[in-house]
């Protein structure tokens, strides 16, 4: 029986390259159970035709197919579907859908849906004005020797490492990359055995909260701050104190009594960009150590210090090991790595430890390594010298056009990043971010930052990360002009 080519069809938008298109949805088919063993294939001419697509794009699908056991070529007669190839299930998953009488809300309780994060369109890279927080530039980045990187990992060499449980530890390669280099930039002083790596700084952040609190204890948080972090302390079921920052940081001496832990981002503080002076930095370790609660000292944005050297971590100034150090190689490298890790004293992390080998094991042992690589190869210097390079051209052109265009900055930083905090008195940013969407053009409303029921509701974030340079200032003017019209509009 032949397979007719109109059984194939090529989504409009769907991921991926057109060979890759195909061979899922041959896969698909076989694995549905819509394609038998011993079924032909359409010809390669007759389905390139039928898809618009050129022949050999088909030819080299069903030769990666034939590869894969999902077919097999029959000398002249043609390509069918492989006698071995994967078994379908024994029931038709096309028979319909079932009815869902679970009351969901009442099973779950809705303890981590009801936690919502800022929205982010996921086809951020269509719009011509992404002023975004957190993404990766393609064309910053150093595809080449990442590519050699991870190809490098997947050599025989490196088998073991590639493919081993590591039960509850890490690549020792990384690790001691880490200690001995990444480490020491922030004056930090670790052994491997105070390093665990996570999957990302969110995971860093719900290890930390998880290990350290618990429904009725009391965590202090800055306000603002990553809307995440109130929604993994959230689920913990810890009582949270907001703490309101200032140009300055989180100033010690509001932090509230009866705290367990204080969550802060001293170096970068997330959203506004100020950086905590050395002498609040001190301030705050000796108000930790007078009324005994823990530091989580999320090392936010610190490679992005292009203005001024970096400041010291608390990390490297506490001297009573009550900080628990968070670092991430996500925006340093790009968001979808996933790859973070925590520095404490090792009563903290013997407990993260067996803490995420009951959710995770460990990071995957190929990305370890190539990032190993990555690292002890020099790329990721030279990527970080580029980044820098060119986050403080573009933040020169984006503080002109600022300029230029009266826009009020409520916070910018003085060591650098990627990012300014702005203000727009008087005006709903969340429907000017809805407004400025439909010009093309992306911006982080602030409201989700604050704790809800103090937010101004004016504020938002331009982040320049992710636009190119020669966008910025038209851009910018987009949502000048945005603004104005707002303003134009109220009685």
């Amino acid at each position: 029986m032949a397979i007719p080519a109109e059984a194939f069809h090529l989504a409009p938008g769907a991921a991926g390259t057109l060979q890759q298109q195909i061979q899922e949805m041959v896969a698909g088919g076989i694995l549905r159970g819509r394609f038998r063993p011993g079924e032909r294939m359409p010809s390669s001419r007759g389905l390139a035709r039928h898809l618009g697509v050129s022949r050999i794009t088909v030819t080299l699908s069903y030769t990666e197919l034939v590869a894969g056991d999902y077919l097999t070529a029959r000398g002249r007669s043609g390509y069918y579907v492989s006698e071995s190839a994967p078994p379908a299930p024994g029931f038709d998953l096309d028979a319909g859908e079932g009815r869902d009488s679970v009351d969901w809300a009442r099973a779950t309780g809705g303890r981590f849906s009801a936690h919502d994060l800022p929205e982010k369109p996921r086809d951020w890279h269509a719009y011509p004005y992404p002023f975004i927080y957190g993404q990766a530039d393609a064309t910053l980045f150093d595809h080449q020797n990442w590519r050699q990187c991870a190809l490098r990992a997947l050599g025989r060499r490196d088998f073991q490492s590639l493919t081993d449980d590591f039960y509850e530890d890490d690549d020792p390669m990384l690790v001691e990359y880490i200690a001995r280099t990444i480490l020491p930039r922030r004056g930090i002083v670790a052994r491997p055995d105070e390093v665990i790596l996570t999957m990302g700084a969110q995971n860093a952040l719900w290890i930390a909260a998880a290990v350290l609190l618990g429904p009725g204890r009391v965590a202090a948080v800055e306000n603002p701050c990553y809307p995440g972090l109130r929604m993994i302390l959230g689920q913990q079921g810890a009582a949270v104190r907001a703490v309101d920052v200032d140009a300055g940081g989180l100033p010690p001496e509001a932090v509230p009594k009866g705290v367990a832990a204080v969550f802060t981002t001293a170096s970068h503080q997330c959203p506004t960009n100020a950086t905590m002076p050395l002498e609040r930095r001190v301030a705050l370790l000796e108000r930790a150590g007078r009324d005994d609660f823990l530091l989580v000292e999320d090392d936010y944005e610190f490679e992005m210090s292009f203005l001024k050297p970096a400041a010291p971590a608390l990390k490297s100034l506490d001297r009573e090991g009550r900080v628990i150090h968070i670092g991430s190689f996500s925006k340093s490298l790009f968001p979808g790595l996933r790859l973070g890790y925590l520095v404490a004293p090792k009563g903290f992390i013997r407990e993260a430890r067996a803490l995420r080998a009951a959710m995770l094991r460990h990071p995957p042992g190929h990305i370890q390594r190539t990032v190993a690589y990555f690292l002890a190869l020099g790329h990721y210097d030279a990527l970080i010298n580029r980044l820098n390079a060119a986050y403080k051209r573009r933040r020169t052109v984006m503080d002109e056009a600022i300029r230029e265009h009266g826009l009020e900055v409520a916070g910018q930083g003085g060591f650098g990043g990627s990012s300014f905090w702005m203000r727009a008195e008087g005006v709903d940013t969340a429907a000017l971010a809805r407004s400025l969407r439909e010009r093309g053009v992306l911006i982080e409303p602030g409201r989700p930052f604050f704790v809800p029921g103090t937010a101004p509701g004016d504020t938002y974030r331009l982040a320049y990360s992710s636009i190119g340079q020669n966008r910025i200032a038209e851009g910018v003017a987009l949502i000048a002009a945005a603004i104005r019209e707002t303003g134009s509009k109220r009685p």
